[in-house]
This record gives structure tokens, sequence and C-alpha cells, in this order.
């Protein structure tokens, strides 16, 4: 769904850090932000300690900004998720019928499901891509604290650009959300992890009841996106999602002070090396931008004939050259110790499990919401459920049973039982294959004149949510253990980009639901991921010997 230092900052970045950034967007909303910005450090650097003052469900106050924080960007990213796929396969006919009897236009943009997939992909994928060098902004150049601000607002614009009601300004959209997730997401999960410098089951716990906060807005998202997108207008609900975002905003900006020193940038550098560092960061970055805008371009007019799914299929490609590559320089040419070489090896394997680990769960957004809107009966006593609802079923069970999965690892690992982070990653590869062979059952006998219960896909997103619970959260906290100090923002973006590898890979194979019955998709995904869970419960054994005492 669905991730530390301590010292106070020495040196606020100067304002060409962030104008290229927000010029060409809005300048009395750059100059907004920046003012906004000076308060925030202000108010850090009179912070206390951020274990100063009232608990959060036992855990550091800070926790609650950061809970609520990424609470109302999921409720946004989730909620805009639940109609991406239904949007962009609706009709470009299609009509809804009000409650008085009289019909609403509601067109989509009436693509076949393999181009609505590789969007899906391409567009998921690229969120956690730059979570990359998002991670890189905060540990070099802002500091987690401002990333997350300034990422917030440009998600926030990219809503209620969607909002718009253009194909143009649809896709627009996707972009500002694409980058300012980039610098929200890996760097919003960093902070929870310096919140707890000792380690240990406390933040294994604490990362938990984060999770459950991811959840609870990734559940309240698709109700209320889902009935004003679906019955109402598509557009309604994108702009539902861009107002929960300014809600987080708003909640962050009040909190802030419970962080202490969590979050502030530790540069030794001078402000002109800072200045240096910054101008040829984005410098680079809207190179690249440009780049991909043009050859975007140079596809949709047919000067370049390249197909979407095609499109997809190289950047998944590259994605994984890009990370092997990274991680061989970081282990010749990187300076760490043999110990710290070991423990990124687990987060390269790391990266391997959770990229097959989504490939398979961020189906919810493509194959299962696919069949949940036309093979699954929705009907409840006249009134027909959005299809769209059934997103936040997951999100449900993670709510009840993230504190119990929380609770859980600290009882076993008092009694010496405590499984190994490789352990529970296995066992969250079987939890989802499992997930898709009852999904496949269900499915055997369906068809448009013969509609499924919704149960199947309940049941199936129990066993889903049972394997994120043994992975993900696991993963995230695991990532800040591991991590060496210099390299923390960077190695949560990798992991990001191990979800978007899996999301990637997500769009590809739910867009085969178009050639394929559904069946058969599911059947064949259970046992690939069944069997790559299989083998991670073997080698679970070698793995844990890298971890050293972390395990």
């Amino acid at each position: 769904m669905a991730w530390g230092r301590a010292s106070p900052l020495r040196y606020r970045p100067h304002s060409i850090e962030v104008r290229p950034f927000f010029s060409a967007v809005a300048h009395p909303l750059h100059n907004t932000l920046m003012d906004s910005e000076t308060t925030l450090s202000t108010q850090a650097a009179n912070a206390g300690p951020a274990h100063g003052g009232a608990h959060f469900f036992g855990h550091p106050p800070g926790l609650s900004t950061l809970f609520f924080t990424e609470m109302w960007e999921r409720f946004s990213y989730y909620g805009m998720r639940a109609l991406l796929t239904l949007f962009m396969t609706a009709a470009t006919t299609n009509v809804i019928t009000q409650a008085d009897g009289s019909l609403v236009p509601n067109g989509g943009l009436g693509l076949d499901v393999a181009t609505a997939g590789a969007i899906y992909g391409l567009y998921t994928s690229l969120v956690y891509i730059l979570a990359l060098p998002g991670g890189w902004v905060a540990d070099n150049l802002w500091g987690q604290r401002k990333a997350v601000w300034v990422g917030g607002w440009i998600i926030a614009i990219g809503h209620f650009t969607m909002a718009v009601g253009t194909t143009y300004s649809f896709f627009l959209g996707l972009v500002f959300i694409i980058c300012g997730t980039g610098l929200l997401k890996p760097n919003v999960s960093t902070m929870v992890g310096e919140l707890y410098p000792e380690g240990g089951a406390r933040r294994d716990a604490g990362f938990s009841v984060y999770y459950m906060g991811i959840n609870l807005g990734a559940f309240l998202g698709p109700l209320i996106t889902g009935q004003l997108g679906e019955n109402y207008h598509w557009h309604w609900g994108f702009g539902a999602a861009g107002v929960g975002m300014v809600l987080g905003l708003i909640q962050y900006r009040m909190g802030v002070g419970h962080l202490g020193n969590a979050g502030l940038l530790t540069s030794t550098d001078t402000p002109a090396q800072l200045a240096s560092k910054s101008k040829k960061f984005f410098g680079s970055f809207f190179a690249i931008f440009a780049a991909v805008v043009g050859f975007g371009y140079l596809v949709s007019a047919g000067v370049i004939a390249v197909t979407l799914t095609q499109i997809a299929t190289y950047l998944g490609y590259g994605v994984i050259v890009m990370v092997a590559g990274y991680f061989v320089y970081i282990w010749t040419l990187g300076g760490h110790s043999i110990e710290e070489n070991k423990r990124m090896g687990v987060i390269f394997w790391l990266f391997l499990m959770i990229a097959i680990f989504w490939s398979g769960f961020e189906q919810a957004g493509t194959s299962l919401n696919i069949f949940a809107r036309d093979l699954t009966d929705r009907n409840i006593m006249g009134w027909l459920m959005p299809a769209s609802w059934l997103q936040s079923v997951n999100s449900m069970f993670i709510i009840l049973l993230a504190p119990a999965f929380g609770g859980l690892w600290v009882w076993l690992e008092k009694r010496q039982k405590d499984p190994s982070i490789p352990m529970k990653a296995g066992m969250g590869l079987v939890g989802l294959s499992l997930g898709f062979f009852v999904l496949a059952w269900g499915a055997a006998n369906a068809s448009p004149d013969h509609l499924v219960s919704p149960a199947w896909l309940v049941v199936t997103y129990f066993l889903h949510t049972v394997g994120e619970l043994c992975i993900s959260p696991i993963g995230m906290s695991a990532i800040t253990k591991l991590s060496p100090q210099k390299r923390v923002g960077q190695m949560m973006g990798i992991w990001f980009v191990g979800a978007a590898l899996g999301n990637l890979f997500a769009g590809l194979i739910g867009g085969r639901l178009e050639s394929l019955s559904a069946n058969a998709l599911f059947s064949t995904v259970a046992m690939i991921i069944g069997g790559a869970g299989i083998v991670a419960l073997i080698v679970a054994p070698q793995v844990k010997k890298l971890l050293g005492p972390a395990k």
C-alpha cells in the first residue's frame, strides 16, 4: 500500500534550490511555501525532544504527526487510484442514472484494458521510482522534513489538476502526483525510524501503528472518491483526493513541533556548496524531465512507433539494470565496511522480494478492480455498490490486524521466537499466493451472465493483508535498521523502487485480463508468487547470517 540523524539544522537551503521547482507552477504558491518553510524551520529549531510530551499509543508523540500526515496522503493516493483504471476503461459515452431516473454524462477515456494497465503500471511505478531522487534530495539538500512539506503541495496540485476535466489535465495531474510523491513518500517513513534511535521490536511496533494510519487513509479514500466518481462525476472524485492532501498538509504544519530533530538536514556542507549541489541536481532533473516529455509527444504523434506496453516493459528492464548498477557501485566504491556491505546485500534481497510481492498485490488496482466491476454481483437490495469500494477491504483488514501483528512480533521476541526478517518476507509471499488461489477458484465459473459473490474478493484481500503485514511494515523497519546512516534516505528510496518495479509489472499483468480468463490469470500469478515464497523460506537461514545482530 501501500517506509537517523539527530543534530540540529545547520543551514537552511537557499530559495534558489526550490524556486525552479515551483516557478513553472505559480509564483504566489512558491512564496507561500517558502514562508511556510521558514516557519517550519523555526519551529523545529525550538522544538524539544521527539519523545517529550504525551505519548501516542505508547509511542513518541511525533508518531501522531507522521501518522495523520501519511493518513491523508494515502487517502488522496488510494482514493484516486481506486478510480484510475475504471475511469480509463469507461466508455467516452458512459452515462449514469440518477435517483430521479435522469441520465448524466460521466464518460471516461475509453481505453482498452491492456493500454489502461500499461498506463497504470507506468504511473504507479514512476511514483516509487522518483522516491530514489526524492531520498537523495532529503539526505543532501533539504532534510526529510522540508521534502515532505514541498512534496505534499505538489501532490495537492496534481489532484486538483486532474479534477479540471480534460484529457490533457488528467495526464498533467498524474505527472504532478508522481513528482510530489517521490519527495514525500520515502522521507516521511524515514522520519518514523528516526523517532526510535533505540531500534528493536519497539520500532517494528511503531511502524505497524504507522502502517495502520496509512491504511486508515486508504480505507476512507476509495469510499468517498468512489461514491463521488462513479455515481456523480469522475472528476469530483479526483478533486476530493486533492482536498484530503491539503488536510494532511495542515495537520503536518500544526504537529511539526512534536518531531524534535527528526527529519532535519545534518549536512556539513556550506551554504554555497548546498546551492551548487542543488543547481546541478535540479538542472539534471529538468533536463531528463524535458526529454521524457519530448519522447512522450513523439510517441503520441506517431513519430516513434512504440506502444505503451513496450515502454512499460523496457522501463522494467531499465529499473532492474539501474538498481543492480547502483548496488555494485556502493559495494565497490561506496566506502563502506564489510559489515555494512553485507547488510546492504540484505536490502538488495528485500528489494527483489518486495518487487515480486507488489507485482501480485497491486493487481488490486487493475485486474481485481476490473473483476469487481465486470464479474462481481454488487447489487445490495437494489442498490449497486461502487466497484471501487472493494478497494477499501484490504485497508479495513489492515486496521483490524495491524495492532495484533505489532503486538505479536513483540510477544514473540520476548520469547526469542520472533521470525527473522527474511523468514517474514517469505511468509508474506506465501500469504499473497494463497489469496490468488482462492480468487482463481471463485473466478472459475464467473462471467458477465454469472456474477459471483463479493465474498471471493473479501477472502482474497484478507489473505493478501496477512501477507502484507508480514513483509511491508517489517521491511520498512528493516531498511532503517540496516542502512548506513548517510544512505538511509537512498536505501528507503531503493525500497520504493522495488515497489515501483512490482507496480509496473502489476499493470502489465493486469492488462492481460483482456486476453486471458480471470481464472487463468489468477492461477498463473498464484503459482509464480507461491514458488517465489517457498524459495524465500528455504534460503531465509542463509540470508539471516548476513544480518549480524539485526535479525
